[in-house]
């Protein structure tokens, strides 16, 4: 794996024996049919298809089989994101990042350079930093990132043991009937719906629950403590909503707003944010606490 000038980690493709192509344009058209040829024309000339030595190539040159070559993704334009992270702590071991809103985690769809990954990797100029966990673009805080590929399992299985502990705050509507029922713990069984971009509670038996506890209330609003016991997706979102408190500025829940490409708003944040994370280091042995620096607003 390369990285570039910008952060941006190369993909690694395989050229079978076997098979017969003219050139390498005709492997990566046939390979990559969701590629139009007119994106890897425009690759192989920005120099963005090369060599696993970093050598690059060209578009007519010949197909070699039993060989790897790496390539970049080219994003003709992508939204600015005009937040920056912060990095809290670093050793050998780990990085803990506080992430803006709006900010993706890692690349995908119009985002590439736009992401807290390849901001990360251009900043510290480590190439095989990579994410353990993942919070959603929309919500802001702690997101820690593993430095050795080596120790990178041992991180993300505190993670699927579900051994790490931690604390979002959220504002969301003051509702006094369940003001006077907290601190609560709620489950639900929570499954992907027809949209991609929403989940649904279903019936069945739960498979997430969310400890709930009031931090203050700000009447129309009050700011709640949010300890999740399982990671589905958007589970603090979903379990608020089903209360009848979505968080404040969700525009996924309970009504799906139409998706902004390049015009962002950014003067609605979700009032969701990663606050606190906490687990026992599996490689040093020391208790990892980490608190974010960052605050909502009402």
């Amino acid at each position: 794996m390369k990285v570039n000038s910008e952060g941006v980690s190369s993909s690694r493709v395989y050229l079978p024996a076997g098979q017969n192509y003219a050139c390498l344009l005709d492997f990566f058209i046939a390979n990559f049919p969701h590629i139009d040829q007119g994106e890897w024309e425009a690759r192989f000339a920005e120099g963005l298809v090369m060599t696993v030595d970093g050598v690059p190539i060209q578009a007519n040159d010949a197909y070699l089989p039993n060989t790897h070559l790496l390539y970049f993704r080219r994003l003709a334009r992508e939204p600015e994101i005009p937040f920056e992270e912060v990095i809290l702590f670093q050793d050998e071991h780990i990085l803990v990042a506080d992430k803006p809103h709006f900010l993706p985690v890692t690349p995908s769809g119009l985002y590439l350079h736009q992401t807290l990954l390849n901001r990360l990797k251009k900043k510290t100029g480590i190439q095989d930093l990579s994410p353990i966990h993942r919070i959603d673009r929309d919500t802001a805080g702690l997101v820690i990132f593993s430095v050795n590929p080596k120790e990178r399992a041992q991180y993300q299985n505190l993670f699927r043991d579900r051994v790490v502990k931690k604390i979002y705050e959220a504002i969301a509507p003051y509702s006094e009937g369940l003001v006077n029922k907290l601190p609560m713990t709620y489950q639900s069984r929570l499954e992907e719906s027809e949209h991609f971009l929403q989940m649904q509670e279903i019936d069945g038996e739960a498979n997430a629950d969310t400890l709930i506890e009031l931090l203050e209330i700000s009447k129309p609003w009050a700011r709640y403590r949010l300890t999740p016991g399982s990671g589905k997706k958007h589970q603090l979102r979903c379990h608020l909503n089903s209360l009848g408190i979505p968080i404040r500025h969700d525009q996924i829940y309970p009504i799906l707003t139409p998706y902004q490409e390049y015009e962002l708003d950014f003067s609605k944040p979700l009032q969701l944010l990663a606050g606190e994370v906490a687990f026992l280091d599996p490689i040093t042995g020391e208790m990892r606490h980490f608190i974010t620096k960052k605050t909502l607003s009402n």
